[in-house]
């Protein structure tokens, strides 16, 4: 809630508070821990704390990929916030390669009129030219 209206300083505590409940009471692999680490990497991105913002992604990245099938569209839209935290950093040769990630598992499972393939495929392709 206070993500959405702005005030970014009052929710990261109740992310870090669901959080810490979560780590007591479920088992270490579980989707709602990923989810947690997913909540603060977004605040932490939303602050431009880059750096700390991949180290939650990664988290959730890490318990996201054991728990949920390849073309999940959760591992989509991870990819997808992790490729623009590096395109924040300026690192476009990382950016490209989670974005492409992001963009394959949406073309898995959206039909192929769908608007958000035409703007996935196209930050791809300006970050393949970033790289070159």
């Amino acid at each position: 809630m206070y993500d959405n209206m702005g005030e970014y300083s009052k929710a990261l505590p109740f992310h870090e508070k669901a959080f810490q409940i979560r780590q007591k009471t479920l088992p270490p692999n579980h989707p709602d821990l990923a989810n947690s680490y997913n909540n603060i990497g977004a605040w932490h991105k939303m602050t431009k704390q880059y750096p700390k913002a991949l180290l939650f992604y990664e988290k959730s990245l890490q318990i996201r990929e054991k728990v949920l099938p390849p073309n999940h569209p959760h591992l989509a839209s991870l990819y997808a916030d992790i490729s623009l935290v590096y395109v924040q950093m300026e690192d476009y040769s990382m950016a490209y390669s989670f974005s492409q990630r992001s963009f394959d598992i949406r073309q898995c499972s959206l039909p192929s009129d769908h608007p958000d393939l035409k703007v996935h495929r196209e930050l791809v392709e300006a970050l393949r030219d970033k790289c070159k």
